[in-house]
């Protein structure tokens, strides 16, 4: 069993930046795919980006491309989301999750354990 905790939310304006964490207690096997995902209100969630644990590569969407930057400290079995140039559009809960199977995938219901959300807030 893995629980998962995740801080750094707030409320930030357009243009800036915040980092998410995301510590793990228990423990995460080589093989996990840890990934964050987003929920805005009146929407479903969305996959944001994902980083495997071997070997750290990763994979972001489309809409946070070359504006989010996911990493991982193994020593800390923590998780991190470092968000750039934040939109509004980019206002939700972001979640971090982690899929034991080991292989990078988007779906949402791949992923068999989840923080309870942190809050991000963009304003314009």
């Amino acid at each position: 069993q893995v629980q998962l905790v995740e801080s750094g939310g707030g409320l930030v304006q357009a243009g800036g930046s915040l980092r998410l964490s995301c510590a793990a207690s228990g423990r995460i096997f080589s093989t996990y795919v840890m990934g964050w995902f987003r929920q805005a209100p009146g929407k479903e969630r969305e996959f944001v980006s994902l980083i495997k644990w071997n070997d750290g590569s990763t994979f972001y969407a489309d809409s946070v491309k070359g504006r989010f930057t996911i990493s991982r400290d193994s020593a800390k079995n923590s998780v991190y989301l470092q968000m750039n140039s934040l939109k509004p559009e980019d206002t939700a809960v972001y979640y971090c999750a982690a899929n034991r199977r080991g292989y990078s995938t988007t779906g949402s219901w791949n992923y068999d354990f989840w923080g309870q959300g942190t809050q991000v807030t963009v304003s314009s």
